[in-house]
């Protein structure tokens, strides 16, 4: 074992292995006898492929290039295909359109060239039409229009089916096909905020007859809805504070379960699923619990839930055929891979991993769930990774830099999975501290909540405590504390580096500096966001102002590197580049690495290693370490004055 200062480490972990081969994936899907499922290819520019594997073992691309199966409805899309019977409907990335194909043909447009997105969609087969989410983007003066809409599979003809609210999702058609049911809310409440499950009798003619609320309303978070066999009305509601299982029987809310565990999810994306009904009388279903996820059987009569015994500590995309269980899963120790379980015996195989990486455990840093004190006397959390790697000890006395990561959303989590990234850092010398600050998901609503009209402090304040803790505990050095996040992120990163005197240096990733600006120019699906965030605008411009880190440049006084999308519509460019040209005229040492042809997250191979070793380059000449890699230098302004 060599002794090297922390961040000067040689890992056998580096970009290039990290992005070799690798692929994200998503999406599992059964039909007859074949698995499919979806892969994210950085490798193509990003592009997602559907993959199927036939009985025989045969695993073979579906999805010709150049189509790319993504859908932008709410720009985060999910919900881009279903498969029945052999034939595969898809979302076509470049013009939305909805395309069906045949093992006997091409992919086939079936809807128009026009301004309408579709997302979640279901098969009505008794009335040959899809149901769907759809997003009609025609008149540009005005936010898009969303309803569930009707798709015929044979001519393409689209009907609206529900109007009125301002978004739908999670169509979900009863067994016999006579019920429709579904999610709707309305500005400003977001999904996790409010929303209403509703459902309706399909006449005759294939309309929908008067609509019945079930549950929900402004201070109640319902998603995942879903018929039993035996067409009963399943959803998962927050009412208890959780997100737990309820059923509609005998007009009737009935909760099944109740825990302090979530069952459900926010609501980014389309098609997420956290539960499948093995028989009327038992469902598998995915929860987390404590910042990581289980797998169990549900029995809704006896209200008995018993997880099965996995070594993972994420689970989600569960399916089931006969006496398997399909599902992604993933831990600290190992990547993300699809997983087919025999039910009864437990027994295991591996159907597709999301990297061929076979990796010594002794790089790898295995995280810690931490509670640490944070203001007003509450607790907050986040998981540890502690530097590690096998042939390296730091010198005596030395303590590690810290690299904080605040994630998206900002309703979102900290992810319980192997971080090949993170393991980058980790196997360098750099600690890790992803913190699920106030306003994350996975602790309850009133965990969540925390957030509301404080996006900027809790958030900036639980990042700044987390580290300090970790500091005062001696296991960090408290010189050298550094922050990064991206989008929703990437704006706690540049807060708290603004308005607290703790980080010494940062990296925003599509990060929001102007929250002015981000109201104005943001699409419909976060285009209200910010009210339960910060305020209402214009009305609470003032707040605005105070909370946006581009108008109080002169508390920053530290470096910070900058990656951007070009192409972003969620936060556009000039977030960045206000920030940057405001630390630049100040003759703070900064770096601008823009990405031609990225949006909201980074795809492109070639994109996501130059911001990964970007980044890691920034701070050696910020910390004064040498990395042990050759790393492409970036262009650092003001670099003198560090």
């Amino acid at each position: 074992m060599q002794t090297a200062p922390f961040g000067s480490w040689k890992s056998p972990i580096t970009a290039d292995l990290i992005l070799s081969g690798a692929v994200g994936l998503g999406g599992v899907t059964l039909d007859g006898e074949d698995i499919y499922w979806s892969e994210g290819r950085p490798s193509e520019g990003g592009r997602n492929v559907l993959v199927r594997q036939t009985p025989d073992g045969v695993v073979t691309d579906v999805t010709p290039s150049p189509f790319n199966v993504r859908t932008r409805v709410h720009e985060y899309g999910g919900g881009s295909y279903l498969i029945a019977e052999g034939t595969i409907y898809f979302v076509n990335f470049a013009d939305q359109r909805l395309y069906k194909h045949t093992p006997s043909e091409d992919p086939q447009p079936l809807t128009p060239e026009n301004a309408l997105r579709y997302a979640d969609a279901i098969l009505d087969q008794t009335r040959n039409r899809l149901i769907c989410v759809c997003e009609d983007h025609s008149n540009p003066d005005s936010e898009p229009e969303n309803t569930l809409a009707t798709v015929d599979i044979n001519t393409g003809e689209v009907q609206v089916m529900v109007s009125g609210s301002d978004f739908y999702s999670s169509p979900r058609l009863s067994p016999d096909g006579t019920q429709l049911a579904w999610i709707e809310w309305d500005h400003p409440k977001m999904p996790w905020d409010g929303t209403r499950l509703k459902r309706a009798t399909i006449q005759e003619d294939g309309t929908l007859g008067e609509a019945q609320e079930i549950a929900g309303g402004d201070e109640e978070s319902i998603c995942a809805p879903a018929f039993s066999p035996h067409g009963v009305l399943y959803f998962v509601s927050d009412r208890s504070n959780w997100w737990n299982l309820y059923r509609y029987v005998n007009d009737t809310v009935k909760p099944i379960l109740p825990l302090n565990a979530e069952f459900g999810y926010p609501h980014w994306v389309f098609g997420i699923k956290p539960y499948i009904f093995e028989s009327e009388t038992s469902l598998l279903c995915t929860y987390s619990q404590n910042g990581q996820s289980y797998l169990a059987r549900l029995n809704p009569e006896r209200q008995s839930l018993q997880p099965f015994d996995l070594p993972f500590t994420s689970i989600g995309s569960v399916q089931l055929k006969d006496n398997f269980i399909y599902f992604i899963a993933s831990s600290f120790t190992e990547s993300t891979q699809l997983i087919r379980m025999d039910k009864e015996t437990g027994e295991r195989v591996t159907l597709k991993k999301s990297s061929p990486l076979e990796l010594d455990p002794g790089y790898l840093s295995v995280a810690e769930q931490i509670e640490f004190p944070t203001e007003e006397g509450k607790t907050a959390y986040a998981w540890f990774y502690p530097p590690q790697n096998k042939d390296y000890t730091a010198p005596e006395g030395e303590l590690p830099p810290v690299l904080v990561r605040s994630h998206g959303g900002p309703t979102a989590s900290a992810s319980a999975s192997l971080r090949l990234r993170y393991q980058y850092w980790t196997s360098r010398g750099f600690a890790i501290l992803d913190v699920n600050y106030g306003g994350s998901t996975g602790y309850g609503r009133e965990y969540r909540q925390r957030l509301q009209k404080n996006w900027g402090i809790v958030d900036v304040n639980d990042c700044a405590n987390a580290a300090k803790y970790l500091a005062q505990q001696g296991r960090v050095d408290g010189e050298r504390l550094a922050i990064a996040g991206g989008s929703a992120g990437g704006y706690t990163t540049l807060a708290a580096l603004t308005f607290k005197d703790v980080f010494k240096a940062g990296a925003s990733y599509y990060g929001v500096s102007d929250l002015e600006s981000l109201a104005q120019e943001t699409h419909k699906f976060e285009s209200r966001y910010l009210d339960g965030l910060i305020g209402e605008y214009p009305e609470e411009k003032e707040i605005y102002e105070q909370r946006s880190p581009v108008h109080h440049t002169e508390k920053l006084s530290c470096p910070v590197i900058f990656f951007q999308g070009l192409e972003d519509k969620v936060v556009p460019p000039n977030q960045a580049e206000m920030m940057v040209n405001a630390l630049k005229e100040k003759g703070i040492p900064v770096a601008y690495v823009p990405f031609e042809g990225e949006q909201h997250g980074f795809r492109r191979s070639e994109n996501i290693k130059r911001a990964l070793e970007g980044e890691f380059y920034f701070y050696s000449q910020v910390f004064g370490y040498q990395p042990a890699d050759e790393i492409e230098p970036v262009e650092i302004m003001n670099l003198e004055s560090a």
